[in-house]
């Protein structure tokens, strides 16, 4: 439908796959809709210390519901463990599974403590078509809410290279 409506002939060589191309594609890149952060999240270790835990620069790929298009960008994710710990592999994963499904930024940035950096293809490659501009976004709860040296913490581990 979407090649007959921009006046394509879907029975064009080069476009007879195509359709099943773009639904494999879509399979993958909305393939967070059908999973929960439970369970990666499940998998903890057991720690005697409660001090400030954070991943950064965790690339991700997600699509703007708005438009259609592409947004990427970096997420930093810091919590506190209360006891335990998530292996790090799984805090990447969850990210994996928020930013694969249909979305705006600021649905991204739930969590503890959470940056996200992005550059959005429906301000690059389409509209004001301004390359390299990114949307910063941040949520802070939990004991980050109000803890200002605790965020102070959080931003100086960006700083660090």
């Amino acid at each position: 439908m979407f090649l007959t409506a921009i006046g394509e002939d879907p029975n064009r060589p080069g476009l007879v796959e195509t359709p099943d191309r773009i639904a494999r594609m879509c399979a993958e890149l909305f393939g967070g809709l059908e999973q929960t952060a439970a369970e990666p999240l499940a998998k903890r270790f057991p720690v005697d210390e409660n001090n400030l835990v954070m991943e950064k620069d965790i690339t991700f790929y997600s699509v703007c519901e708005h438009h259609l298009l592409p947004f990427y960008g970096k997420v930093h994710i810091a919590y506190v463990p209360d006891g335990s710990v998530v292996g790090l592999s799984k805090l990447a994963r969850t990210v994996e599974v928020f930013a694969r499904r249909p979305q705006i930024q600021e649905q991204l940035t739930t969590g503890v403590m959470v940056m996200v950096e992005a550059e959005h293809m429906c301000m690059t490659m389409r509209g004001i078509k301004k390359p390299g501009t990114k949307t910063v976004t941040a949520s802070m709860l939990g004991c980050f809410e109000k803890d200002v040296a605790l965020q102070e913490r959080f931003y100086n581990f960006l700083r660090l290279g």
